[in-house]
């Protein structure tokens, strides 16, 4: 398995994947695995790409099989839900910190396809991911579903992210929760890039 940085050519399987799991559009059969709620166009990965080098990506030979986003709360300053994040920072206490959109950014989605999960590939996309925003924040910040069990189990258990908060944005409920990207990620095996 290789971990890099997506480039614009991933872009056509990095949206097939969107696509597959994506809540609008994944098979009532594959919902109870996990699935990812912030819906990208090819322009906004694009612009993920080009401007925040903000795309992992997890490659079995040729073949995109996982990907987590990550950049500043700019990026994500689009969506209506980032907004709400956003404006809610200096309300947040994380590390003994207030957060801000200089001292953390905005971590996820993460889509592995099914055939992966459960292996190595999240806490080794997870470790490369981190290594990248590490360069320029202390803090990860990411949202998820209530609703999505699965996601929360393997971002609290698997990978050591602390719930900082629940909220509510549009009759959703999530939870808020923070990593510390200076430790290295628990699972992840990983060598020196």
């Amino acid at each position: 398995m290789k971990y890099r940085n997506a480039t614009l050519k991933d872009i056509p399987a990095i949206s097939e994947l969107q696509q597959k799991y994506h809540v609008s559009t994944i098979s009532e059969e594959d919902k109870p695995s996990g699935f990812v709620t912030t819906l990208f166009t090819e322009d906004q990965f694009k612009e993920l790409i080009e401007k925040e080098n903000g795309v992992a990506i997890a490659c079995d030979g040729d073949k995109v099989v996982a990907y987590a986003m990550a950049a500043s709360w700019e990026y994500w300053s689009a969506w209506p839900l980032f907004q709400h994040m956003i404006k809610d920072l200096p309300n947040t206490t994380y590390l003994g910190q207030v957060l801000s959109t200089e001292n953390s950014y905005q971590y996820g989605p993460v889509c592995i396809d099914k055939k992966y999960r459960g292996s190595e590939v999240l806490p080794n996309l997870f470790e490369f991911s981190r290594r990248e925003m590490n360069k320029k924040y202390p803090i990860l910040i990411t949202f998820i579903n209530c609703i999505n069990p699965r996601s929360y189990t393997a971002h609290r258990k698997k990978l050591g992210l602390d719930v900082i908060k629940n909220f509510e944005f549009n009759n959703n409920q999530y939870y808020e929760l923070g990593y510390d990207t200076s430790k290295k990620t628990p699972g992840s095996n990983l060598e020196n890039l």
